[in-house]
């Protein structure tokens, strides 16, 4: 009986242990379950990996305050967001600048995407000044109340934050919106099974 009870005690101690750090692993890419963003403890919704035709191009993590099911449950809900994206090969920064810009525009209609040209071409620029971004390279977009929009690339905070909370809801709709740059790596983010 005391060696049941043992062998319990331990199991219990090692799934206490895993639960401390558990975390996703997405092509070799790790992602904590929890993130802190100033003061604020995030919670992995979902990560996955963007292919372009067959080849893996990065992994990408969603990171909210409570867990969200639908693209519509992470846009409206409410605190600080993070999208953490690693690279899984080499890419023309300003190629990817190009290609989120496009992403933003094929999300949303004319008269919203009118309104946000300053920080889509503000964004491009950031991209564009970082030139390359190697395999294993990681950015953060994160959403801070009463911040903005705040890009670190590289572990380097990338100008001043965008204030527009439209502008932060544009970009998660390049992963989230009607028109994902990519449908599985969608699912994945909103932590649906693949």
């Amino acid at each position: 009986m005391k060696s049941i009870a043992m062998i319990l005690l331990v199991g219990l101690a090692a799934f206490g242990a895993a639960g401390v750090s558990a975390q996703a692993v997405v092509a070799g890419v790790r992602y904590a379950e929890t993130a802190d963003l100033h003061g604020g403890k995030l919670r992995l919704n979902g990560a996955g990996v963007r292919y372009k035709a067959v080849f893996k191009v990065y992994t990408a993590g969603l990171y909210l305050s409570k867990k969200a099911a639908t693209a519509e449950e992470a846009l409206a809900a409410t605190g600080a967001k993070r999208m953490n994206v690693t690279m899984l090969r080499d890419i023309d920064s300003s190629e990817l600048g190009k290609m989120f810009s496009r992403g933003i525009e094929d999300n949303m209609d004319k008269s919203r995407f009118s309104r946000l040209i300053p920080g889509v071409i503000r964004m491009s620029q950031i991209f564009s000044d970082v030139k390359k971004l190697s395999a294993g390279d990681n950015f953060l977009i994160d959403w801070v109340p009463g911040t903005g929009t705040v890009i670190t690339i590289k572990g380097v905070p990338q100008g001043e934050p965008f204030k527009e909370p439209e502008f932060y809801s544009a970009l998660l709709r390049l992963w989230l919106g009607p028109n994902p740059a990519d449908w599985k790596l969608k699912d994945a983010l909103l932590g649906r099974p693949a």
